[in-house]
């Protein structure tokens, strides 16, 4: 499968050589915020990942070509260009064959990851099952990529605008442990508490190194969640931003959006609402994300 998959040179050569990388979604740059502040934050993303010791490796389908580790310029290229794809697993085979051009997911970013030999990736937050799952059957292909590819992924917990609830015991039932980074509950995203507990807490980077290669030496293949709080400053007030999505899940039901395009609409809603405060929120938890999978990446390295 590796034959699809070209690295840059610097993430070849950390890889050669034992150094740590961190994988990074392209779905961000693409579809997460507007030009050039997508752009920017990509890049301030990758800078963090080099201040605490790892080298980045953003990952993108450019031409039909899976990339691990863009350049500067393809990243701006994955900003601006109009008609970039957003892509999970089942859009993989096409948009290769079609030598178009993809943003990766969470769970497309896992897989390429993969392939290239990356075992930590930081991302925002991941997908889940979705309120009403249990009539529409919609729940994120993130789930089904954490049961089965061997990549641990940084995140700030699921989208409060999920069911937090089922969405973990969806993850209990594939068998991926759900690790709280120096918290015992589950984040959601926009804010530090969920009223979920997770299954373990960490509160080192050696800590968390230490069972990830333990799980995968024990053979025990799939990913693991790594749920690590937005920063106290930039959490949104609990009670606030739920109420906030509740009423753009009511908005999204009267508006009959289904599918793929709920979350989209979603965010946007509470974009539109927080008058912007959510998409710094968004941003900050991402730089935190990156610092701590860089963390993980170091220590793991040295085992």
């Amino acid at each position: 499968m590796n034959q699809y998959v070209v690295t840059s040179q610097e993430v070849k050569e950390a890889l050669e050589n034992g150094k740590p990388v961190v994988a990074l979604e392209s779905t961000i740059i693409s579809h997460g915020m507007p030009y050039p502040k997508n752009v920017e934050t990509a890049l301030r993303v990758e800078e963090i990942i080099r201040e605490n010791g790892a080298i980045p490796a953003t990952i993108g389908i450019i031409g039909g070509v899976l990339k691990a580790g863009l350049t500067k310029e393809e990243i701006d290229y994955m900003g601006k260009a109009p008609d970039v794809a957003k892509v999970s697993r089942r859009d993989i085979p096409y948009i290769v064959s079609m030598k178009k051009d993809g943003a990766t997911t969470v769970a497309s970013t896992m897989i390429i990851a993969d392939m290239a030999g990356i075992k930590i990736f930081a991302t925002g937050g991941i997908g889940g099952v979705h309120r009403g799952a249990e009539t529409t059957m919609d729940i994120s292909a993130d789930l089904e990529e954490l049961a089965a590819t061997d990549v641990a992924v940084v995140c700030a917990g699921a989208k409060s605008i999920l069911d937090i609830g089922l969405t973990l015991e969806y993850l209990e039932t594939k068998g991926v442990p759900v690790f709280g980074y120096g918290t015992k509950e589950l984040p959601a995203f926009y804010t530090r508490k969920s009223g979920f507990p997770v299954d373990y807490r960490i509160d080192t980077p050696e800590e968390m190194a230490s069972v990830l290669k333990t799980k995968w030496s024990l053979g025990l293949h799939g990913g693991a969640l790594i749920a690590n709080p937005i920063p106290e400053n930039y959490s949104m007030d609990e009670a606030f931003i739920t109420k906030v999505i509740e009423d753009a899940v009511v908005e999204a039901n009267e508006k009959g959006i289904k599918g793929k395009e709920t979350t989209p609409f979603l965010l946007a809603k509470i974009k539109e609402i927080t008058g912007g405060d959510s998409l710094e929120s968004n941003i900050q938890l991402v730089f935190n994300n990156a610092e701590v999978a860089a963390k993980v990446a170091v220590a793991y390295s040295k085992l």
